[in-house]
């Protein structure tokens, strides 16, 4: 049976960080999904259930490969939960790799202040790209036709995103996991992807490299998916 590639983009951003590589899996002849996550946090927390039910919506009744990058890695244990025993590997692509168990949230308390500090009356922040200098973003998304795709689909996240728990089911992990990242500050999580065994592999680049190198970075996760 063929297996898909599910591709969890961060809900900051939009499913077009990830068209690219879906484009070149399928000139492979793969088949891949990317759910649509930009509207999860309305409704406001819990967010988790419904990043759940938007994926379980979307992907087909086959094997599935888990493909989440930055912040959609805390969502990768229960999306696997929830998706049961299809769910035939995890790859966490410059992304967040939670804990073996317990509950994780999407930031910290130092890069909470970076994000109080940005939020307006209303609890929401402005959109992701507008964090950001015009030239950091340009130099991640050099072409200007992506770069105004993505910053054209972006919500603006509520503050409480940053702060709700999100739990991790223990033995979520047995399935087989691995790294690909691009550059930092994900190298710290490349570091612990290694200490629990997990292979590792690096695509140097910036934080949305999938959209400026889609074939490396396509040749990076089949590899590590064992998906040939």
């Amino acid at each position: 049976m063929t297996t898909t590639f599910v591709f969890l983009h961060s809900p900051a951003v939009g499913p077009s960080t990830w068209e690219p590589v879906v484009a070149a899996l399928e000139r492979r002849g793969r088949a891949a999904v990317v759910p649509d996550l930009t509207g999860v946090t309305a409704g406001g927390p819990p967010t988790w259930p419904r990043v759940v039910d938007a994926v379980r919506a979307a992907v087909p009744e086959t094997p599935l490969v888990l493909v989440a990058h930055s912040t959609a890695g805390l969502f990768a244990p229960v999306v696997k939960e929830g998706l049961g025993e299809r769910v035939v590997a995890c790859v966490f692509a410059d992304a967040h790799v939670p804990p073996p168990k317990g509950l994780v949230r999407a930031a910290e308390e130092r890069r909470l202040e970076f994000l109080r500090a940005r939020a307006g009356d209303d609890g929401l922040l402005p959109r992701w790209t507008d964090w950001w200098k015009e030239e950091v973003v340009a130099a991640m998304l050099p072409d200007p036709a992506a770069r105004a795709r993505v910053v054209a689909e972006q919500p603006r996240l509520p503050l409480a995103f940053f702060t709700e728990r999100v739990p991790v089911p223990e033995g979520w992990d047995r399935v087989r996991c691995s790294c690909l990242w691009y550059g930092p500050p994900y190298d710290v999580m490349a570091e612990e992807a290694q200490r629990r065994g997990w292979p590792v592999t690096r695509v140097p680049g910036g934080h949305l490299h999938q959209m400026v190198d889609p074939e490396a970075v396509t040749g990076a996760l089949l590899k590590l998916s064992r998906v040939s």
